[in-house]
């Protein structure tokens, strides 16, 4: 077969929407999609997707043979003879199936790759909310914040640190004041640029803030932040660029200023590197002993898997910045100590279990695969080998493998895949007296879909999943204080906003325990 007539047998197939596709896809260079499905399949499925009297719909309705991956895939593949659709998988590769099924399910949920949810409206719901336990309300607690937050964290006192990327470090007390930016923290740098599908890039910001457990008595605050230098090592010479790498310090906050700096963790300039921060992961935290996680995301795809490199890696420290002695990779002559887990393509939560006392992350695919993780001591998450998902252009990922000795039985498999991707954010384990059916549950939120999910995982299974809200905004972090009360940090090009979720019909709730 020809490729022009697979391009056209594709598109009588599927009667996709042609704005789907930016880029060349394994396909077969499929920018010719939206021609050729006007010409064959509109008078059919519709123009997107919506069906006709002559065919029937593929967005708007369940599908009668399922609508997950496999189902779509193997629908594609064996078709219904019976009822005039024909088999294709002796036509197509299994990866040009999947890559079928996937473009499918994209149309269908909303989430197209190519679009990120950056500017759609920003309406707060004006009713209560019903979910399965609970009504629930939500309410703006301060807003016009900068475009580009990142992280919100609670202090004991009802207040909460806010982190936005290019600016700094600031408190929003209980009744949603903003404070001035905290002065003395770490540089950041406000030369961003917009990319594809409006995205920021740029180097040198400011990324999560975590509180030490014991804050009360030591007062420590941990930054994480992306460490930008000029003329500081051999590439950024070579390429008269700048270079940067992310980089922890703990301070303390006193009369509106950042003192007593420590750097915990600091990478050698050599590990420096030209790419954006907007893949630096970026997330901290601490288990109940006092060790400090934190995260670094594919800044260098090829040094992923190699144990030499941060990048790719989940790290573990005492809350001081020395290497715990019983580090997975500490006795390793040439892994760098501090590593706990490789193979992350771009870490985007990372929080401590106090149940089940385990370590989880959350993390974007690349099309597809965004994923749930328990993050295992010295285990192999998989990119760039594996993914569930599947590059931008419909291949398969698979980079480096065949030069790796590494099979897919050595990697560790997500306990939730999310395909299509919702762009899944930051989550928490929810502990508090206002939701207490949702006790250790964990609230996710997502970046493109925009939704905040409440996702039940037991002995290391997912048993449920609920979309609390909906379509609400880009949520960037989620927190609660020590009442239960549910905090979003909502992303938005017009003003960011953090926002509480409360009982609708529970009594008023103090923003801090006693």
């Amino acid at each position: 077969m020809g490729n022009q007539a697979r391009l056209r047998a594709l598109a009588v197939l599927l009667c996709l929407s042609p704005s789907v596709f930016a880029q060349d896809s394994v396909l077969g260079g499929l920018r010719t999609v939206e021609k050729v499905f006007q010409e064959n399949c509109a008078v059919c499925h519709g123009e997107r997707m919506q069906g006709s009297a002559q065919g029937t719909p593929l967005v708007g309705l369940d599908l009668m043979h399922g609508d997950s991956m496999a189902e779509l895939t193997d629908s594609v593949g064996k078709g219904f003879p019976e009822s005039g659709m024909p088999a294709w998988e002796k036509v197509f590769s299994e990866q040009e199936l999947k890559s079928m099924a996937l473009w499918i399910s994209e149309n269908r949920d909303g989430l197209l790759y190519s679009e990120f949810n950056l500017n759609s409206d920003l309406m707060l719901p004006t009713e209560p909310i019903e979910t399965e336990k609970y009504t629930i309300t939500v309410e703006t607690l301060v807003d016009e914040l900068d475009p580009l937050p990142y992280s919100i964290a609670a202090l004991p006192d009802g207040s909460l640190l806010l982190t936005e990327k290019m600016r700094g470090l600031r408190i929003i007390s209980p009744e949603g004041e903003k404070s001035e930016f905290v002065t003395g923290t770490p540089d950041v740098f406000d030369a961003g640029r917009k990319g594809g599908g409006g995205l920021f890039y740029g180097q040198g910001w400011l990324l999560d803030v975590a509180v030490h457990p014991d804050y009360k008595a030591n007062g420590w605050i941990y930054l994480h932040h992306t460490d930008r230098c000029e003329d500081c090592n051999v590439l950024s010479r070579e390429v008269d660029r700048s270079v940067s790498m992310n980089r922890i310090v703990r301070g303390r906050i006193r009369d509106g200023a950042w003192v007593d700096e420590e750097v915990i963790w600091q990478a050698d300039l050599e590990h420096y590197g030209v790419s954006s921060d907007v893949a630096s992961g970026g997330r901290t935290t601490f288990d109940p002993e006092g060790y400090v996680f934190f995260s670094i995301g594919m800044r260098n795809r090829d040094a992923i898997q190699n144990l030499a490199f941060p990048d790719g890696k989940i790290h573990r420290l005492h809350d001081d910045g020395k290497i715990p002695a019983d580090n997975p990779f500490a006795s390793h002559a040439s892994a760098l100590k501090s590593i706990w887990s490789y193979g992350h393509r771009s870490p985007q939560g990372l929080k401590f279990a106090p149940k089940t006392r385990e370590l989880w992350g959350t993390e974007h695919g690349p099309r597809g695969g965004d994923e749930i993780n328990l993050l295992k001591p010295g285990r192999n998450y998989g990119w760039p080998l594996f993914s569930k998902g599947q590059n931008y252009d419909g291949s398969e990922v698979a980079h480096g493998r065949m030069e790796s000795e590494v099979e897919l039985s050595d990697i560790e498999q997500p306990v939730v895949d999310w395909t299509p991707s919702p762009a899944v954010s930051s989550f928490v384990f929810y502990a508090g007296d206002a939701f207490p059916a949702w006790q250790d549950d964990m609230l996710v939120g997502t970046l493109k879909a925009a939704d905040l999910v409440r996702v039940r995982i037991i002995d290391g299974k997912l048993v449920q999943q609920e979309t609390i809200i909906a379509d609400l905004s880009r949520i960037r972090d989620v927190e609660i204080d020590r009442a239960g009360v549910i905090y979003l940090l909502l992303e938005h090009e017009g003003g960011s906003k953090i926002v509480k979720i409360r009982p609708a019909a529970a009594p008023d709730l103090a923003t801090t325990a006693q």
